[in-house]
């Protein structure tokens, strides 16, 4: 009997795994049901999209040279009718030379004749004499010169057929169809209020020159530029966390103007809230979105810390900065707690960057040093735990291994503290005017 039961218990056991599998295969189909679901979508929709761009673009071009064709039209038309207006205007001024000459013609013809037939012997002479000094005055002989047929403009159109065949063929050469753009999104980093965005190239034949990077809120109609240039990612900025964005990216070939069909569109997104400078401290003033910060003209010194306890460790904390004149009690860095009236994160319980590139943990300075900050450069804290001794509520001893880079140099060292911390403050402090700092 215990060996029966052994045996049901057995047999039920594969049965459930069984079971187990027969579920998960189930979902793994539905799964990929779903993906083929997606992929049919995504080609139906992109076809109606790019069946569309095109009926558009090719009902704008032939808008556009029919605009062209009737101005150019018009242009020869207003040539026509200048050479006309021109050509005429001579002929006219000799038609109305001859008119006239006609008309003093028959004048001087009724003159004479009277002058022969009327009045006395006397008479007649003087009358005579009269007409025959007019006509020499009018210079019978002299006829005005009318310009043979081939001395005048006669007009015809040149029309030359190549233009056709221009056309022809730069028509049949104009627009491609592509199946696959040659770049698409890789991957999508969450960043405390960003998202760091990466892409790749797709197309080995491809040679690109620029990226164009766009995003846009899930709940928005147009994409916006975020990003122009050579590299393969960005960090996007201003981002609201737990809100979606789609993004892509296209790419432009090495010597080209047009840019490449975009990706396909992804969605990102960031759980991690935005760093935030705290706000109050007199001698500094505060961006809208308080993540800059700019060391006024105030007299009053101090730390500036961030609103919370933000940044964790494993994540990348970046500042970038524009310079002052500096001063050996500058810094940037982290640190376990606020505490008020100190001017600069050199303390215990803080490590942190001095901005002629010294590097300070609890207070003390190293003997590696960074080169000195600069305008736009960034200067980045990176940190993991390693655990020393047991984590409790009490605390316990607790080291993180720092690596801090400025200006392509970096230092690596290990942070000793007597407590667990889950999470830090940054801070700044400079002595001068002028200093202004982004962190992300």
């Amino acid at each position: 009997e215990a060996a029966g039961e052994a045996e049901v218990r057995l047999l039920l056991q594969e049965a459930r795994e069984s079971i187990e599998a027969a579920r998960s295969y189930r979902r793994e189909l539905q799964q990929r049901l779903r993906g083929l679901h997606q992929a049919r979508e995504q080609i139906k929709d992109s076809a109606t999209l790019t069946r569309d761009v095109l009926e558009q673009h090719f009902s704008d071009l032939k808008g556009t040279l029919k605009k062209l064709l009737d101005e150019r039209l018009m242009s020869l038309l207003q040539e026509v009718d200048v050479i006309e207006q021109e050509s005429i205007k001579p002929l006219d001024e000799c038609q109305k030379l001859i008119e006239h000459g006609v008309s003093t013609a028959d004048d001087l013809l009724r003159e004479g004749e009277t002058s022969a037939v009327d009045g006395d012997v006397g008479q007649q002479n003087e009358k005579l004499c009269n007409f025959t000094k007019k006509a020499l005055h009018i210079q019978l002989d002299s006829l005005p010169e009318v310009p043979s047929l081939v001395d005048v403009p006669c007009l015809s159109a040149q029309l030359d057929d190549c233009l056709l065949t221009i056309l022809k063929n730069q028509i049949f050469r104009h627009g491609t169809v592509a199946s696959r753009p040659p770049v698409q999104l890789e991957e999508f980093v969450e960043k405390p209020g960003g998202i760091l965005v990466r892409w790749c190239k797709v197309d080995d034949d491809f040679i690109a020159q620029d990226y164009r990077l766009q995003y846009r809120k899930s709940t928005a109609s147009h994409f916006e530029d975020v990003y122009v240039g050579s590299e393969t990612e960005f960090m996007v900025l201003h981002i609201d966390p737990n809100v979606d964005y789609q993004f892509r990216v296209c790419a432009r070939g090495d010597g080209r103007q047009e840019w490449s069909p975009w990706s396909v569109p992804q969605i990102g997104h960031t759980t991690l809230v935005p760093h935030e400078w705290t706000t109050g401290l007199e001698g500094y003033s505060l961006s809208s979105r308080r993540n800059i910060a700019l060391r006024n003209d105030s007299q009053s010194c101090g730390v500036l810390y961030s609103k919370a306890p933000t940044y964790f460790c494993g994540q990348t904390l970046t500042f970038r900065q524009t310079v002052g004149q500096p001063d050996r009690r500058d810094s940037l860095g982290v640190c376990v707690e606020q505490r008020n009236g100190d001017d600069s994160l050199q303390r215990d319980k803080a490590v942190c960057i001095s901005t002629n590139g010294a590097v300070f943990v609890n207070g003390k300075e190293m003997t590696n040093q960074l080169p000195a900050v600069t305008s736009g450069s960034t200067v980045t804290f990176d940190m993991e735990v390693v655990q020393l001794g047991p984590c409790s509520n009490e605390g316990g001893n607790f080291k993180l291994r720092v690596t801090i880079s400025s200006n392509n140099r970096e230092v690596v060292f290990d942070w000793v503290l007597d407590q667990c911390c889950g999470s830090l403050y940054f801070g700044c402090s400079f002595s001068y005017p002028g200093w202004k700092v982004l962190v992300f």
